[in-house]
């Protein structure tokens, strides 16, 4: 145990956040460089290493958490990075993006607030960087076996890179003209900057891994040829199919998927443009969708110089403690605050948009909205709540329906669905189709980054398997595991 008292004389503290005024002038990530070194340790040292720990369950990437706490207590980063590193590829990812659900399952938060897990991991990992612990690690020798994984988002880039250690030949193929999926175009640079992925890239390429940016398959190159060039292919390519909203106006100019705005904000700060085509500069925007996608459009809107940013959500307010249904362990759904919302704009929750007004010119000019309300485990409109705000410009943020089966992927292979449009697999992650597999959201549905890595890298164990008949590498969930949600 790091320290004996330390939940009972030590506070939580979390990373400092640059002022807002500030922060908003610029992409940087939002945290004050080097704030959390100074305090990490006494952080660390509040983990209570309990008999079971819950926060192992919490995780899906079964992170030894109280081990790495402890080491961080002594200030021996090393053996810390170790540990972090032996269940996940990318935690300088998850400690950034991951909302958590280990500190939902710590002990010490049935009565107090829990063990600041999220920055001490980001801190391990930051310290090994800086450190030179994290090496390049090539398998001592190469099986023959040649492996495709298409997509290179955080499922993609685990499981290829756990396949290439085993000593597996593996080209990944990314539709982008850059490695990283969302995290690369998807994430705000001030929630994570890009430098993260590039030099984790650049490891995986010293140890072997080929990557093939620009090809899409299934348009640019057919499945079925390349699963026979392959002797194994991993599908990762994601659930990048947005939910739409069909109501009157929807056509006009303005109105887009939160992935069609993100993605041109994020090209502007790899320099690709000098302007973003899509603009919150001197908009009044709206932001439909109260998710993590909804805030990263509403960070992006503040930097762009919105005159005013609108989130609107169609469920209720969440609490801001958990609810009787919710109980400790599991996941509660709670108002929740992120850096953006901390640098201005409006909520309003139970409102859903009836439709969009333009102007002569197709642009859209305003919005209208009602508020709903349950009734009977239904949403009902409550009449004469109507009202108007101005929108000249909207994202969709409502989250995502499946894999894009558009391009042809899914029907030149030859692929079961599942009853939720997701491609289906079977306890080692295998389709229906021989040597094929799939990891993270295209299989799962939308979920978060600590599942898409736990997935591929359980992929990555069904694939060895069936290239060699056996494997050592680990695997950390089911295809059937869910999250510890009510």
């Amino acid at each position: 145990m790091a320290d004996p008292k330390g939940f009972l004389t030590t506070g939580r503290e979390v990373a400092q956040t640059r002022p807002v005024d500030e922060r908003v002038k610029d992409w940087n990530e939002v945290y004050v460089p080097g704030s959390l070194l100074p305090i990490i340790s006494k952080q660390a040292g509040r983990c209570m290493d309990c008999g079971i720990p819950f926060c192992h369950q919490g995780c899906p990437l079964g992170n030894l958490i109280p081990e790495w706490n402890d080491y961080a207590y002594r200030e021996d980063w090393t053996a810390a990075s170790e540990r972090l590193h032996a269940t996940n590829n990318f935690p300088e990812f998850t400690g950034r993006l991951c909302p958590a659900p280990c500190e939902s399952a710590c002990v010490l938060g049935i009565n107090q607030p829990a063990v600041t897990i999220k920055n001490v991991e980001v801190s391990i990992i930051d310290q090994a960087w800086d450190r030179g612990d994290v090496t390049p690690q090539p398998p001592e020798r190469l099986s023959g076996k040649t492996v495709a994984v298409i997509g290179s988002g955080p499922a993609g880039l685990a499981a290829a890179q756990q396949l290439t250690r085993a000593g597996h030949t593996v080209a990944v193929y990314e539709r982008a003209d850059r490695i990283g999926g969302l995290l690369r175009y998807g994430i705000p640079e001030f929630k994570m900057e890009k430098s993260h992925i590039n030099r984790r890239i650049e490891q995986m390429r010293a140890e072997g891994t080929k990557f093939r940016t620009e090809v899409e398959v299934g348009k640019d190159v057919d499945a079925a040829k390349l699963r026979r060039r392959y002797d194994a292919v991993v599908i990762a390519a994601g659930a990048t199919v947005s939910r739409d909203l069909p109501v009157p106006g929807r056509e006009l100019n303005g109105v887009h998927f939160a992935m069609e705005y993100l993605p041109l904000a994020n090209k502007v700060q790899e320099g690709d443009l000098t302007v973003s085509p899509i603009t919150a500069e001197g908009k009044h925007v709206v932001v439909i969708g109260g998710g993590d996608t909804g805030a990263d459009c509403v960070g992006t809107a503040h930097r762009q110089g919105a005159l005013s940013v609108t989130q609107l959500e169609i469920m209720p307010r969440p609490g801001e403690d958990r609810n009787a249904n919710q109980p400790w362990p599991t996941f509660p759904m709670l108002y929740k605050v992120t850096s953006a919302h901390e640098e201005g704009g409006d909520r309003i929750y139970s409102v859903s948009t009836t439709h969009f007004e333009g102007d002569e010119e197709g642009n859209v000019q305003s919005l209208h909205l009602i508020e709903v309300e349950f009734k009977d485990g239904k949403l009902e409109q409550k009449p004469g709540t109507e009202r108007t705000i101005p929108a000249q410009l909207v994202t969709l943020a409502m989250g995502f329906t499946g894999t894009d089966q558009a391009n042809g992927l899914v029907q030149q292979f030859g692929l079961d669905l599942d009853a939720r449009g997701n491609i289906a697999r079977d306890d080692d992650y295998a389709t229906n189709v021989d040597g094929v597999f799939v990891a993270g959201d295209a299989g799962r549905g939308q979920s978060l980054i600590v599942w898409a890595i736990a997935e591929g890298r359980s992929a990555a164990r069904g694939v060895d398997r069936f290239l060699t008949g056996a494997s050592a590498l680990p695997s950390p969930i089911r295809p059937t595991d869910r999250s510890m949600m009510v």
